[in-house]
């Protein structure tokens, strides 16, 4: 592994699933060195369906590059100590285990800090260490549902539905990432670590913004929003004759008037129900009525075409082989090509959205197979020889066991 800012920084990851994992890889995509340290039944994501490279579920591939992966049995009183080793040479500890797991092993924050005063540790769960519901089990569906997110997602009269992307997994691990950066940079000055307490519901509600707000000063309940924008009439969506939707921000007068023209709608420019934006926006639906059945007469191309020639932003809804295929997305390279030790261990992952001008990473590393490391880095860290290593079995693993629990 090569670049990145964070090269300085170690991490123990004990994160499984995909909010830990996709944040510690944030760290791992920044230069962070990532030690991943699964139980010995392994990261569960090793064997999510449907899709397999090698026998790694392409789940699991899509959160873990970037690391280096051991198995250490946490359940052992050897695999605790062990555990105290590696986080001597760590500038961070992240788990999201369920709230109190990590205590009745002894290896809290409260009471890591004692001989660890300077560590940096992450907890991330469903609902929080504290309050009524710390202790439900969460998945970002249920996050989801709970925050009021889903309500707001769907078509108008139709149902809620969560989000394609697990975004209430994904945010969490943002989330986790950003406390990790910003507890590190304090200790800069002060030599002191910090707790970061990350909850999944918390970060869902933070990421109601505007739509949170409008109902704490008003009281009124938004809805299901579709492919609609409550504050802009124009932010909106439109099928064309070519059967592709678009989605259009004709909000500027300027945009306005070009995407009446080019429907073929041009009266409605001096229509005095549609004169200004504030007019639109009181007269919406009679206004997304017309441009409904307008639309349908004219390909997405003219459409969209016309609101770029007025700076106007416009794009069809893609498909995901389509977005991939964007010539954009191709110049940012947003696809990675990771290639493992093996001829089959090639995968191709969304890339890393994060660009350094004078810190670059040059490389990715292919994500780990369970224990792959786990020698690797006890002599590497530790000292210790292949005797020792080998008097450690049954605590230490190079590889999965299937029968084992795969909870800490």
């Amino acid at each position: 592994m090569s670049g990145g800012p964070l090269t300085h920084i170690r991490v123990l990851d004990l994160t499984q699933r995909l909010a830990g994992p996709y944040g510690t890889q944030m760290l791992g995509d920044l230069g962070a060195e990532i030690i991943k340290l699964e139980p010995p039944g392994g990261d569960p994501t090793h064997k999510t369906p449907p899709h397999f490279v090698d026998g790694e579920s392409t789940y699991y591939l899509s959160f873990n590059r970037n690391k280096r992966s051991i198995i250490i049995d946490l359940k052992e009183a050897r695999g605790r100590e062990l555990l105290l080793e590696l986080l001597a040479k760590c500038d961070a500890l992240v788990e999201n285990n369920r709230p109190g797991a990590m205590a009745r092993l002894g290896l809290d924050y409260a009471t890591l800090k004692k001989d660890f005063p300077a560590l940096v540790y992450c907890s991330i769960s469903g609902f929080g260490q504290d309050g009524p519901d710390a202790q439900r089990g969460a998945l970002d569906p249920i996050v989801q549902a709970i925050s009021g997110g889903m309500s707001l997602t769907g078509e108008v009269g139709g149902k809620a539905v969560r989000a394609g992307i697990p975004i209430g997994d994904i945010c969490a691990g943002m989330y986790a990432a950003t406390g990790i950066l910003a507890a590190l940079l304090r200790r800069e000055k002060t030599g002191q670590g910090e707790y970061v307490d990350i909850s999944m519901l918390d970060v869902q509600i933070a990421m109601l913004g505007y739509q949170g707000a409008a109902y704490l000063h008003s009281g009124n309940v938004p809805g299901l929003q579709g492919r609609t924008h409550d504050s802009y009439a124009l932010a909106y969506c439109v099928s064309a004759k070519d059967g592709v939707d678009v989605m259009i921000a004709a909000n500027a007068q300027r945009a306005f008037e070009k995407l009446a023209t080019v429907i073929g709608r041009a009266d409605i420019i001096s229509d005095p129900r549609f004169l200004t934006p504030a007019d639109r926006n009181r007269n919406k639906a009679p206004l997304r009525a017309i441009l409904d059945e307008a639309c349908l007469k004219v390909d997405s191309t003219v459409i969209t075409e016309a609101m770029h020639s007025v700076g106007s932003p416009s794009a069809v809804i893609n498909s995901i082989d389509r977005a991939f295929a964007e010539p954009q997305v191709i110049h940012r390279q947003m696809v990675l090509d990771l290639q493992g030790g093996g001829d089959a261990d090639r995968v191709r992952v969304p890339g890393d959205p994060i660009k350094l001008s004078e810190s670059p990473r040059d490389r990715y590393q292919y994500p780990p197979h369970a224990g792959e490391h786990t020698r690797t880095v006890l002599k590497e860290l530790l000292g210790y020889d292949d005797d020792a290593v080998d008097r450690l079995a049954g605590v230490v693993l190079d590889a999965p066991i299937a029968e084992k629990t795969q909870e800490f």
